[in-house]
């Protein structure tokens, strides 16, 4: 049976251990190992330190994350106190082993009533987080396509059962004005609405890092730490301007492991997959991957339709079908190019007086956005494909299934689906006399192979910009 000293050692083993899962080595080596439990009586942990130093990093470097093992070991209302031996410096109190008292504690609740907030006027007591979400930011008006099901799926998932999803991180990526900042927005207002309790926050990691050295300079950083740390559902935009700032990392892997724990729910953008992000901590990026790691792609031709006809009625604009297919066809460009496109349209029509045709159009676009010059059509991806991997124009349609010739056919597909109007029975007509099955089969295993391999995404790139040159 064992004793309560065995028993004691036993439970901050285990916090050792998961302490350790936490920091480097030369962090626990230095700051956690020399640390002896004395005793614990079911409300108090005391702990014996060498000196003062250790409790004053450990207050200001380590509470966040410490703070949730304790309460997960020992019990949500455990309090820390730690016992210092008489002979340290003079400015710490002079205890025995047998007699320590407490130089700092902390309770697992924490004192919201003296957190600075970042986002109001210094000096205010009580705590109002302002959300920072943009109203016209809603799933009400995203535009959902082929491009970004996935991900809008997730973020909906997660916006009906925040922290309580497999979701968590929801990891949003994509190149610049496909929609990242309003699918994760969207998450913001929709649980605001369907649970008005929790505390919603947007922030962009530009501002977050600001906010980190304006803290760091003023000696302010656990009051920034404990601030995030308040929040139950953050929502993180271009994760990756964390590259090469150590400072930030540190506090934002702080205020990470803390929402995990506590069932919090984190959403994140960036222009890369993790694994693609350089210059950032691997304790970091393990963790980004715990989640799903969903990506916003170039939207298709149908999606580009709705687009374009859901900013022409907000903008009032009368266009015709063969208008609209125009645009849809002609404009290669992301979400908000295609958006700034159609408003120069209208507004050069209005300020003309014309009416809005293919030839305005033609006329019109040329300065704002790139024209397709050439019309895509399935014939001209498969003779670019077969030019851009060397392979005949005999081969390709032949009855050989080498690696090579499916992936070639597999890239062709998935362009034809990308940048044609026809239907997937055409496409797979088209391409070796398959059936619809085998085209959406194939335009998925490009779809990952895109996401998992950056060598085969180049390739699928540079044989897409030949298409559309």
């Amino acid at each position: 049976m064992l004793t309560n000293t065995q028993t004691y050692n036993n439970m901050w083993q285990n916090c050792l251990d998961c302490i350790k899962a936490q920091t480097s080595e030369e962090e626990f080596v230095k700051w956690f190992q020399p640390i002896v439990p004395l005793e614990f009586d079911g409300t108090t942990l005391r702990l014996r330190v060498p000196n003062a130093s250790y409790v004053y990093q450990i207050e200001k470097n380590y509470i966040p994350f410490l703070r949730p093992i304790i309460s997960q070991i020992y019990g949500q209302h455990t309090r820390l106190h730690y016992a210092v031996p008489k002979n340290d410096s003079p400015s710490a109190p002079a205890v025995a082993e047998s007699d320590a008292t407490a130089i700092s504690r902390f309770t697992t609740q924490t004192d919201t009533a003296n957190i600075k907030n970042p986002f109001v006027i210094p000096g205010l007591k009580k705590i109002i987080i302002d959300p920072q979400l943009n109203p016209n930011y809603t799933f009400a008006t995203f535009i959902e396509g082929e491009c970004n099901r996935l991900a809008r799926s997730a973020a909906m998932s997660v916006a009906v059962t925040p922290g309580n999803n497999p979701f968590n991180p929801l990891y949003i990526y994509g190149n610049s004005g496909l929609g990242k900042t309003h699918i994760v927005q969207s998450v913001g207002h929709e649980v605001r609405q369907r649970h008005p309790e929790l505390q919603v926050l947007y922030v962009s990691m530009n501002k977050f890092q600001a906010q980190f050295q304006t803290a760091y300079k003023n000696g302010e950083i656990p009051d920034f730490i404990h601030f995030y740390q308040m929040i139950d559902v953050l929502i993180i935009d271009d994760i990756q301007e964390l590259t090469g700032k150590t400072g930030t990392q540190n506090a934002f892997f702080n205020i990470f492991n803390h929402l995990q724990l506590a069932g919090k729910q984190l959403i994140l953008t960036s222009d890369k997959p993790p694994v693609e992000l350089k210059d950032i901590e691997q304790r970091l990026l393990t963790r980004f991957k715990w989640g799903l790691s969903a990506q916003l792609n170039t939207p298709d031709y149908e999606t580009k339709l709705k687009i374009i006809r859901i900013k022409a009625r907000k903008l009032g604009a009368d266009i015709s079908d063969e208008v609209v297919q125009f645009l849809a066809e002609n404009i290669s460009a992301n979400v908000r190019e295609i958006e700034g496109a159609l408003s120069s349209l209208v507004a050069n029509a209005s300020f003309l007086g014309r009416k809005i045709t293919v030839s305005l159009a033609k006329e019109i676009l040329k300065v704002y956005v790139q024209m397709n010059q050439k019309e895509v059509t399935i014939d001209r991806i498969i003779e670019t494909v077969c030019q851009h991997l060397e392979i005949s124009f005999d081969r390709f349609n032949s009855s050989e299934r080498t690696r090579e010739i499916a992936q070639a056919r597999q890239i062709a597909m998935y362009l034809a689906k990308q940048h044609t109007k026809a239907p997937l029975t055409s496409i797979g007509a088209a391409i070796g006399g398959r059936n619809h099955a085998t085209v959406l089969h194939s335009c998925k295993a490009v779809a990952n192979l895109i996401e998992t391999d950056k060598s085969f995404r180049a390739l699928v790139e540079e044989i897409e910009k030949q298409v559309l040159s």
